[in-house]
């Protein structure tokens, strides 16, 4: 076995110039890659799909920072780009065992399944306002900016309980947060100031609680266990950033999928097909989450013919492992919503940190695109496919703008 050490490491693309080509080589270089993110920052990434449920539960890869050897070492910098992702502050992300389940617990018992479903009827009524925003007579539009990214913002901000006028403040910080071409000396003042937006919002709602995520996360209790407010400002950060980026993506992807596969959009359209195939194959397909960071490992952990060292760090490339062959079939690389065999993609993680956010997010797109292709069935891009750019972003699979022909 190889720790890979001396090999050398293929490069993550900060502009993020073409993702399938990227994840292909990836998963090409076997299920654990030696790979480079922007700053020259080294770890292991593993792109196949069963060698990731694996290291997912793993006890041995664990979130603690602390036991990044490259972190004890001073090598990553205050002001790395991504700091804010690789470590985003105390939340149930960023621990393991009991204090996750602590943790994870008090949360699930704001984040109900009750109270997600109950969220229907407002999505509803977001989504059908802002497709009456957009031109009746059709048109060519920006349907990124238009439909699909203020849909989840509202979402979840309501979820929340934040104010509407901060939204777009969180949009331009959010944007720094996750680019790989925030400026050094932005970084910090971002994650400051992300951190000061959520603490306020903390301590108006212990003023004056509402029905809201952030109120029930307040009120949540434990055998008299409570959050703190440290960890209840990491973990609204946490979701907001989760909550909103990850639907975007998914009502992004699922259109430029249908636009560009239009047998399978006539299915669908029909009724041949349910919409809730478009949005598990654009999951898995086009996955809104290109690379999670990051784990470390606590000691030498073999996979396949390689080794993770103790003290290293993985990144999960579900852009890469959505597409292995060895797990979807020799048409992996094909996007096709009438798959026979189940569609078992984890693009939302797998283990005890699977996303809780799923079902929302699942949520929002079962709303959004069948309400967006009743109002425009012929909806096509306004582009060719080949010209919509990726926004310089690692962890997301994430466009510029969608321009769109609503026709």
């Amino acid at each position: 076995m190889t720790t890979g050490t001396e090999e050398a490491r293929i490069p993550l693309d900060p502009f993020v110039t073409d993702l399938d080509g990227e994840s292909a080589r990836l998963r090409a270089a076997g299920p654990l890659a030696a790979v480079e993110l922007p700053g020259g920052v080294p770890v292991w990434a593993v792109t196949h799909h069963a060698e990731a449920k694996a290291l997912l539960t793993d006890p041995r890869l664990v979130k603690d920072i602390n036991v990044w050897g490259a972190w004890r070492r001073g090598e990553i910098p205050a002001d790395w780009p991504l700091i804010g992702l690789a470590n985003p502050g105390r939340s149930m992300l960023t621990v393991d065992g009991a204090e996750h389940r602590r943790l994870r617990s008090l949360v699930a018992q704001a984040l109900t399944a009750r109270r997600v479903e109950h969220m229907r009827g407002r999505i509803t009524e977001l989504t059908d306002r802002l497709l009456d925003e957009l031109p009746a007579d059709g048109g060519v539009v920006d349907l990124k900016a238009a439909f699909a990214y203020p849909l989840p913002m509202y979402v979840v901000a309501d979820l929340m309980g934040i104010e509407e006028v901060r939204l777009p403040r969180l949009k331009v910080l959010f944007e720094q947060f996750f680019s790989t071409q925030t400026p050094p000396e932005e970084v910090v003042a971002t994650l400051t100031e992300l951190a000061g937006i959520m603490g306020g919002t903390v301590a108006a709602k212990r003023a004056t609680p509402g029905d809201d995520l952030t109120s029930a996360l307040i009120l949540a209790s434990e055998d008299g266990d409570h959050l703190t407010d440290a960890e209840i400002v990491s973990t609204l950060q946490l979701m907001v950033a989760a909550g909103h980026e990850t639907t975007i993506s998914l009502i992004v992807n699922s259109v430029v999928n249908l636009s560009t596969h239009p047998e399978q959009r006539a299915l669908v359209l029909s009724g041949e097909a349910e919409w809730s195939a478009v949005i598990e194959e654009t999951l898995r397909f086009s996955t809104p989450t290109s690379h999670v960071l990051i784990r470390f490992a606590t000691e030498d952990v073999p996979v396949g013919d390689r080794v993770i060292p103790a003290g290293d760090a993985l990144i999960v490339s579900y852009g890469a492992l959505g597409r292995d062959e060895r797990a979807h079939g020799p048409t992996a690389g094909d996007f096709d919503i009438t798959r026979t065999s189940p569609n078992r993609h984890i693009s939302f993680g797998h283990g005890p940190h699977v996303c809780p956010g799923a079902a929302l997010s699942r949520l929002e797109a079962g709303v959004a695109l069948p309400a967006l292709y009743a109002r425009f069935p012929r909806l096509d891009l306004a582009v060719p496919a080949s010209r919509l750019r990726n926004k310089p972003v690692v962890t997301q699979n994430d466009l510029f703008e969608l321009p769109v022909r609503l026709a």
